[in-house]
């Protein structure tokens, strides 16, 4: 297990990140400001493959995500701020570091900015149609999956 915190300003966008070699859970919480929080499914063979999720994480409203292992993860900053802490069930792996481009068009997802503050490795990330389907994590029928994304694409179910 490991704990991540993030500070990031308001319009950066992170993400669409995700472990590939040691696919990692993550429970995510905004301790200061508020994001738009996001979660794809990227396991090959899902019925939920390349679809998303998206929640307003913030200190007001209490929320908090549970992204399941095998998904991509992103947010934005719609706070003047935010600090952001993730609780992962892995410790973290440089070498094993993927993800999905923020923007592409398959993935449909309503940022609230179409200029972000983007990292240079984020601005670089492939397309999912894009990613070979070997690099992406399998999906195996588990029959409880924490997570549920709506066929709207627009929120967890609760």
């Amino acid at each position: 297990m490991q704990d991540n915190q993030s500070h990031s300003i308001q319009g950066v966008l992170r993400g669409l990140h995700c472990q590939v070699r040691r696919p990692q859970a993550k429970l995510v919480c905004v301790l200061r400001g508020a994001i738009l929080d996001v979660v794809v499914d990227i396991r090959r063979g899902s019925p939920t493959f390349g679809r998303h999720a998206a929640v307003e994480l913030s200190d007001e409203n209490h929320r908090q995500v549970f992204v399941p292992a095998g998904y991509a993860h992103g947010f934005c900053v719609i706070s003047d701020a935010a600090d952001v802490l993730y609780k992962c069930t892995d410790v973290y792996d440089p070498g094993g570091e993927g993800g999905v481009l923020w923007s592409d068009p398959a993935l449909a997802i309503a940022w609230p900015t179409a200029t972000p503050r983007l990292s240079p490795k984020d601005r670089a990330l492939p397309r999912l149609a894009d990613i070979p389907p070997h690099l992406l994590p399998a999906w195996t029928p588990s029959g409880g999956e924490v997570a549920r994304i709506k066929s709207d694409h627009s929120s967890i179910s609760q």
